[in-house]
């Protein structure tokens, strides 16, 4: 008799439903997230026959979290299942929007007696692997909220020191998260501040932030930037931004020392992955970046079965929607956002600094994509390639990874 497992997940409780191959309930229990819930879980699965040859599949709604950790570590077959298509499943037993956990967690065990074959098994992957996808994830969570923090902090600027931003404007724009920029900010927040700053005291922020070359110029520079003329606030409405900027300086700090000690811890576990060595020989793949393809791709070469499925993974492959006679081919919403950051980065360098990228990338734009488009398609024949490399143990080869110009012999 086969049995499958449907586990309702909830931060308090769980509620566990085992069923056999007919749909008939063996055996229900809520549990506890403790080690005495997790023994009585698996006294359940033993009962129901459970065995190291033929273990219960289980179905759960999330892909993380300690009982997730604890059924991985007895290598039974765990299936996380979207809680939007649990609802979908819900609907084709009852029309009433009727919803209790225990029949959720039937629900998830007859997904798996109905429809596991089409869905996704957690994959297997080694303990480092999960290590660099939890550093690297929080790398780039990190690296979100310094965005966020220097995009507030820059939108306050605006309102009442468009000076300072003039002062440390790039090409492009300001960059706040900059360590000059931070070290100067701290000791002149308001316009008033920075006109009684001398050349020496902003070269003594300069130091503190880090600053080892240029320290005189730069400070002449800023010192004669910040004591141009600009529009200003009232003083009062001055100072009181100037605490507010303080206040979002404080979190711009925080995020910026995130990013470099998680930066550093990231490399240091990447580095020890027996697949560095592959990932980095591929063009604009470094230690952050491949580290953040790695967290997602994984370790485990059963889990995707070949190279298109894991190009829809990261939604680098177009898609195709057709009704009657309609057809459109877009490119894929739904997809790994963390992958598809991170193809976006891998891709934008690649093309920048290796030559048979940059010719792809250019070929595409010369058959009419845009910038968006050119770069996920060299992002979607890279991704190709890496699956290929690792698949096989081979690095990347650049004479192999892109085919030589034809001729138009027409000429």
């Amino acid at each position: 008799m086969k049995v499958f497992c449907g586990i309702d997940w909830a931060e308090g409780h769980h509620d566990i439903a085992l069923i056999d191959d007919s749909g008939q309930l063996i055996a229900k229990k809520r549990i506890r997230e403790t080690v005495a819930g997790f023994a009585e879980l698996t006294d359940m699965f033993a009962a129901a026959g459970d065995s190291a040859e033929d273990p219960i599949a289980v179905a759960i709604e999330t892909p993380r979290g300690l009982l997730v950790a604890a059924l991985r570590a007895t290598g039974r077959p765990i299936y996380p299942i979207n809680p939007m298509a649990v609802a979908r499943y819900r609907e084709r037993h009852t029309v009433s929007r009727g919803k209790s956990d225990h029949a959720d967690a039937m629900t998830l065990a007859n997904i798996l007696r109905t429809d596991q074959h089409v869905h996704r098994q957690l994959p297997a992957d080694t303990h480092l692997a999960q290590a660099v996808a939890v550093l690297a994830r929080a790398l780039q969570d990190a690296t979100w909220r310094r965005t966020k923090a220097s995009n507030e902090l820059r939108s306050l600027l605006r309102e009442y020191y468009p000076g300072f931003l003039e002062a440390f404007a790039g090409k492009m724009t300001s960059n706040l998260a900059s360590a000059d920029a931070r070290a100067v900010l701290a000791i002149a927040p308001t316009p008033a501040a920075a006109a009684k700053l001398s050349k020496a005291r902003i070269a003594a922020a300069l130091r503190r932030g880090g600053r080892l070359r240029r320290i005189d110029t730069t400070a002449a520079h800023l010192h004669a930037a910040l004591r141009e003329p600009q529009l200003r606030q009232p003083d009062l409405v001055e100072q009181a931004m100037g605490r507010q900027a303080l206040a979002l300086l404080a979190v711009l700090d925080t995020e910026c020392r995130n990013v470099d000690q998680l930066g550093g811890a990231v490399a240091d576990a990447f580095q020890q992955h027996p697949d560095h060595a592959i990932i980095t020989s591929f063009p604009g793949l470094a230690d952050n970046t491949g580290a953040r393809v790695l967290a997602e791709l994984g370790d485990d070469r059963t889990r995707f079965t070949d190279a298109r499925a894991v190009k829809a993974y990261a939604g680098s492959a177009p898609i195709t929607r057709a009704s009657g006679r309609t057809v459109s081919i877009t490119h894929r919403r739904v997809k790994n956002d963390r992958l598809a950051a991170a193809g976006w980065s891998w891709a934008f360098a690649a093309m920048a600094h290796d030559e048979h990228a940059h010719r792809h990338y250019r070929h595409r734009r010369d058959r009419g994509d845009r910038h968006a488009a050119a770069l996920r398609h060299l992002f979607n024949r890279m991704l190709g390639q890496l699956y290929f490399c690792l698949q096989t143990g081979q690095q990347y080869q650049q004479h192999k990874a892109f085919a030589a110009p034809q001729l138009d012999l027409r000429d």
